[in-house]
This record gives structure tokens, C-alpha cells and sequence, in this order.
């Protein structure tokens, strides 16, 4: 980290200090107020410091060096790392894109400022106006004029050496790991990229951004428990939304043709490395066109944002590289069955047949379940992990689809699909149904369910089956998981790495 400059070079470099081996850290916290309490005492409280003005930041003069040398800038971060050397110093300030060392020269700050800089710590926040330079060893640098302490940090960043490697407190204090790891603040601002990338894609494309209620009193449009509380004033229990779906109908039915949302969900459910119960989710519905239209459009935006967002649709995922510039396959999943499990749905002709087949395979299934049931169930043993590479699973059977028009040709089925990528379902889409007399059948099996036990099956919306009974045309609609293509664009194994604050047990107190 330390270099030699052209002027006033250090005529030896001192050890790196190494990490003591025991420290008292409630001793190193108490030196830190210490300093901040002399600091305010002398009338240079740092807190009191109202804004810096910034014409600079660190990739930005590392991109224009050639450009920028002998220019004077002004950049501000935290001291990352420091070294003092008598009358010169260097330390490493890192800013938003990254970082840059800095030349603390007691002849070009003065004395007093120079007293100070040797007291700030690891963790401090300043201000820094200079010269751009490079030094005799090549490193671009900063040649310190002026010096500000423009925050004071009382704690000790943590793994000073190693980084922030515990991925319990990485979770528990983003804003530590934003500071510690670099790759975590790449996958930020990447996820914000991505999101931006989506609604620039989609406004072209001639939709809307719209949103709708997160409180309802039916949270319907998905199969999963929602989260319950009251409302005091209307003296009424309501529920979190589980999707967006059932309201964006309601505005396609109101005459806007190409409506999408970008929105928190909330799912009462378990943690693992896909799910949150708190979670982003897109959906967008598309007045006269159905599910091949969705499957046309779905790959368009997987390419576009791919390409604009890492500059290639070929991209890695663990030891995969998943190519989103091929057409992506399509295949039933009675096929996609009959491929992976060896068991052929289209010749099984009653649930007596299909429990036969589960009971041989050892797929598990409930009293309540029918035929479709247990062919979603064997979809789920036996294909989902293979389906690596973009894979439209198709026409799903009507069992499982209580919002979805049914194929023309084959009643059992419906026009759906879902997309899996690194066997990850990353979309779900329809044909939407709009036939209010079919959908209120529909929601009466769903209630029959509901009656069974089965706490995810969807209840009767009267308004959303009078909306249809005025009228919605031919639609496509989909939803696509955000997080999960956070996860696949920025190669991170757990939806817990792209979401900042991701849901943790409370410690015990």
C-alpha cells in the first residue's frame, strides 16, 4: 500500500503492522471517544461538518489519469487503510466505485493538520483536496493539499486483515459488509442496474409503471399463506399482498393495455437459499396476446438486460455458463416427465393410476391431491434440478393453475409456463383467464381445498370476478422473481446475497 513519491521519498518503509494477538477492544472503543471528545473540546467536532463538495471520485480519476495528472480534485471516503512515516504518510480512501491512495505530506497540510491526520483511525471519514499524481512506483495517487475529518468512527471495522468473512453478521450489518467486501457492493449496484435496465426495456416496449395495494383484504393471484395484522381505524383484519396479479387485471379489464409492477411481496413462509418471505417481484400484463407472446417477450428482456447490464448474454452461474442467447427449449412437462422420470401422463387416466405410479417412483402426495397434482409433484423430484440452461416448462395441468385459460385441445391442461434457468423457476406466465363464470368455478375448488387444509389455496374475490364479468380481453401475463435474477446476473448462490436486509431470526437479547 505504501509508495515512494518524487519528492521527499521515505528513506525506509517501516514493517505493516501486524494484528496483535489479543486485544482488549473495549479499551481500543474508549480510545476512539477519547479522541473524538479532545477533537470537540479543540472545536473541530466532525459532526458538525454540514457537506463536502465532491468533484471526484476514485475510478473516476484511475480511468482519466492521463487526463486528470497535475489537475487538483476533491474527493471524500474512508480511510481504509493508513501508514505514517514520520513527515509523509499514505493512506486509502475508498469512495462508491473504489479506491485511491493518498499522500499526507506534513509540509503540504502543515502541522497542525498533519498532528491530526496521525491521529484518525481505520474507519474514519474525510475529505481530500490534491494534486492527481503518480508515484516512482506507478501507483495513481493523490498528493494532499487540504484535509478533513469529516466523521468520526467510533467502531472497529471488523476482519481489519481477512475481511468480513462471518456470513451471519455479513447479513445482520450490510453496512459492514458494504464496507469490507468489495464484490458485495458490485452485486448492488449491479441489482440496481438490472431493475433499471428492466423499466428502461419495458417503457420502450410501450407498458406502463403502475402500482397497487400492498394491504388487501384478499391476498390472492398465488398459492402461499399470507402475512395477517389489523387496521385499527377501519377496525378490519387485512392481509399482505402474495402478488401483484389480481389488481393488474383489474386495470387491464379498465382499458390499460400494457401494465407492469415492480413491487414487495410478502410470503408467510420458510428461509433457505431461494426464498425470502419478503421479496421483489415484476409482473406485467399484456392485453391481446396470450403465453407464446409472453415467452417471446420473456427472452427478449432476459437478452436485453443481460447485454446492457454485463455487456454479454453467455453468463456464468457456479461452474455453469448459462447462454441466454440461444432460444431457450420448450417442452411440456408431461414431457419434460416423461423424459427425466420415465412416466408417461398422457396414458395416465385416472388419480386410481397416478397415486399407483407415486407410490412406485416414492414421490409423496396427500389424500386431496388429483392426477395434476402428482404430475406437478413428479415435475418437482425428478426435473426441475436438470433444467440448468433456459427451459419453458409448458401447459400445466388445471389443477395447479386456478388463473389460467385451458388449452382448446386439451382441457386438462392449461396455457401456462414457467421458466427454470440453473434449476431455478425464474418466471411463471399465462394465457390469463378471463371467462368470469369459468374463474368463479375455479375459485370455488380452490375454497373446497381450502376446506381440506390446504392454507396456500386461493379465496373468492368478488370484486375480481365482477371486473371480468364487465369485461377483459385476450391476455399474456407473467411474473418474474427479481431476486432470483439478481441471483443468476451477479452469480450468487443465495437470495440473501441481492437482497440488502434480508429477513434473520431476532438475537436473543
Amino acid at each position: 500500500m505504501s509508495e515512494q513519491v518524487n519528492n521527499n521519498p521515505p528513506v525506509e518503509k517501516p514493517p505493516v503492522e501486524k494484528p496483535p494477538m489479543e486485544v482488549d477492544i473495549h479499551q481500543l472503543l474508549k480510545v476512539r471517544r477519547e479522541k473524538l471528545s479532545n477533537l470537540q473540546d479543540s472545536g473541530k467536532d466532525p459532526f458538525q461538518v454540514m457537506k463536502y463538495e465532491v468533484t471526484h471520485h476514485s475510478k473516476e480519476i484511475k480511468d482519466n489519469f492521463d487526463q486528470l495528472e497535475g489537475q487538483n480534485v476533491s474527493i471524500a471516503g474512508r480511510i481504509m487503510a493508513k501508514r505514517v512515516m514520520g513527515k509523509a504518510s499514505f493512506c486509502n480512501v475508498q469512495d462508491l466505485p473504489g479506491n485511491i491512495q493518498c499522500y499526507v505530506a506534513r509540509d503540504s497540510v502543515g502541522e497542525e493538520v498533519y498532528a491530526d491526520f496521525k491521529k484518525y483511525d481505520v474507519g474514519d471519514i474525510v475529505g481530500i483536496k490534491g494534486e492527481v499524481f503518480r508515484t516512482q512506483k506507478g501507483e495513481m495517487s493523490v498528493h494532499v493539499g487540504e484535509l478533513k475529518l469529516l466523521s468520526k468512527s467510533l467502531q472497529i471495522l471488523p476482519e481489519k486483515y481477512h475481511g468480513l468473512v462471518n456470513t451471519d453478521i455479513r447479513y445482520r450489518q450490510r453496512y459492514t459488509d458494504l464496507i469490507m467486501n468489495e464484490e458485495v457492493k458490485d452485486t448492488f449496484v449491479k441489482r440496481s442496474q438490472i431493475i433499471s435496465a428492466i423499466r428502461r426495456y419495458l417503457d420502450g416496449q410501450g407498458f406502463l409503471e403502475v402500482e397497487t395495494p400492498m394491504l388487501v383484504s384478499n391476498a390472492g393471484g398465488a398459492a402461499a399463506r399470507p402475512f395477517e395484522t389489523h387496521f385499527n381505524a377501519l377496525d378490519e383484519d387485512v392481509k399482505l399482498r402474495i402478488s401483484l396479479e389480481l389488481y393488474l387485471k383489474r386495470l387491464i379489464v379498465g382499458g390499460m393495455e400494457r401494465v407492469y409492477e415492480i413491487g414487495r411481496v410478502f410470503r408467510n413462509e420458510g428461509l433457505d437459499t431461494r426464498h425470502n418471505p419478503e421479496f421483489t417481484l415484476m409482473e406485467l400484463y399484456q392485453a391481446y396476446t396470450d403465453y407464446y407472446g409472453m415467452m417471446e417477450l420473456t427472452e427478449n428482456l432476459y437478452r436485453h438486460v443481460a447485454a446492457e447490464v454485463l455487456g454479454t448474454t453467455v453468463v456464468p452461474y457456479g461452474d455453469q455458463m448459462i447462454d441466454l442467447g440461444k432460444p431457450f427449449v420448450r417442452l411440456t412437462m408431461v414431457d419434460a416427465v416423461k423424459q427425466y422420470a420415465g412416466v408417461d401422463f398422457a396414458t395416465v387416466n385416472s388419480l386410481e393410476e397416478a397415486r399407483r405410479l407415486a407410490d412406485e417412483k416414492g414421490v409423496h402426495y396427500e389424500k386431496r391431491h388429483k392426477k395434476g397434482d402428482i404430475l406437478s409433484l413428479f415435475f418437482e423430484e425428478y426435473v426441475e434440478e436438470h433444467l440448468v440452461q433456459p427451459t419453458f416448462i409448458m401447459d400445466h395441468p388445471i389443477e395447479i393453475s386456478p388463473l389460467t385459460k385451458k388449452k382448446p385441445d386439451n382441457p386438462e391442461y392449461t396455457e401456462r409456463f414457467e421458466l427454470f434457468i440453473t434449476g431455478r423457476e425464474m418466471a411463471n406466465a399465462y394465457s390469463e383467464l378471463n371467462d368470469p363464470l369459468d374463474q368463479r368455478e375455479r375459485f370455488l375448488a380452490q375454497e373446497e381445498l381450502r376446506a381440506q387444509g390446504d392454507e396456500e389455496a386461493n379465496s373468492i374475490d368478488e370484486d375480481f370476478l365482477n371486473a371480468l364479468e364487465i369485461g377483459m380481453p385476450p391476455t399474456g401475463g407473467i411474473g418474474y422473481g427479481i431476486d432470483r435474477l439478481v441471483m443468476l446476473l451477479t452469480n450468487s448462490p443465495a437470495i440473501r446475497d441481492v437482497l440488502l436486509f434480508p429477513t434473520m431470526k431476532t438475537l436473543d437479547k
